[in-house]
């Protein structure tokens, strides 16, 4: 049955690829934007910021069920921004009589010594549902796909250098899921009653170590080996100032990011496979696909530069 939706960051990565799929999948979009007069994706652009709170009851006004994908990583108080956004959205959410909310969140054992990020998400996670509204939960690892922040710190490191001096967390074990797909588990819980309240674990067929991954991407988009030579030594800060030379990712948001990764990101409950069915992309898989979809906008960008042609 078509609901009527609202996404928030529905300019952001994932964000924008989910409100096309739920406009296609017959669903009534309203995309939550701070610039409603530039938003040129799918659904109904509407005004709403989540650190503003008086602008959240016009934006969730007659809304079934919302989507949460927003964050501040690029902040340097991005726990406590984060923890008063969500605890602000599921008091509106609340007062505004929504059936549920779906959020993205990260995967990581909570008996594990979690990172601030991580930490952050799982908080966000118990704070979207303190005004009552159900939460489904989706936990992931890195989503592969152009625009993707994570996946753009591979794809430049492997661009950039023909040798890495990593760190020793290139050696952490994770499970990336690709964009198609952490976008069909989005809209598929949506359609599934017994979702409401759950938590699912999401990832792709492939469990690897960082190192695999940049290495596997470097054969895909470079056609060679990358040799990788682990420094012990070479702390997350350390880390982070160095991607800030080889990389155009924003400092702040690539340390956080990389304060995550000495920490084993793997699906242990597979549960969401049988409710929300269908093949998954492999890793290789996602990233050609990453590519070639780069590839496509860095055409369609040229072209708007150049102008219509005579």
């Amino acid at each position: 049955m078509p609901l009527q939706v609202l996404v928030t960051g529905a300019t952001g990565f994932i964000g924008s690829h989910l409100a096309e799929a739920l406009d296609g999948a017959g669903h009534k979009v309203r995309a939550m934007t701070r610039k409603p007069d530039e938003y040129g994706g799918a659904g109904e652009a509407v005004y709403g910021d989540v650190s503003e709170p008086d602008s959240l009851p016009a934006a969730l006004d007659g809304i079934d069920a919302a989507y949460y994908l927003v964050h501040s990583l690029d902040s340097p108080d991005f726990e406590e921004q984060d923890a008063a956004a969500a605890a602000a959205f599921g008091q509106a959410a609340a007062d505004a009589g929504l059936e549920r909310i779906v959020y993205l969140g990260g995967l990581g054992r909570q008996d594990e010594d979690l990172s601030p990020h991580l930490r952050s998400r799982r908080q966000v996670e118990a704070l979207l549902g303190q005004g009552g509204v159900p939460v489904t939960v989706l936990r992931a690892a890195v989503v592969i796909g152009h625009g993707g922040i994570s996946w753009e710190l591979t794809r430049q490191l492997v661009d950039h250098l023909p040798i890495m001096v990593a760190p020793r967390w290139v050696t952490t074990r994770t499970q990336p899921i690709a964009l198609p797909d952490v976008v069909r588990y989005l809209v598929g819980v949506l359609q599934v009653p017994q979702a409401r309240g759950q938590v699912y674990e999401v990832g792709g067929p492939d469990v690897l170590r960082y190192v695999d991954m940049m290495k596997r991407v470097a054969v895909i988009q470079n056609g060679r080996l990358l040799p990788v030579i682990t420094v012990p030594l070479l702390t997350p800060s350390l880390s982070s100032r160095w991607l800030e030379f080889v990389t155009d990712v924003d400092k702040r948001t690539a340390r956080n990011l990389i304060d995550s990764m000495s920490t084993e990101v793997i699906v242990n409950d597979h549960s969401i496979e049988s409710l929300v069915p269908g093949p998954l992309l492999s890793y290789d898989d996602s990233i050609r696909l990453a590519l070639a979809d780069r590839e496509k906008a860095l055409q369609a960008s040229q072209q708007e530069a150049e102008g219509p042609t005579a």
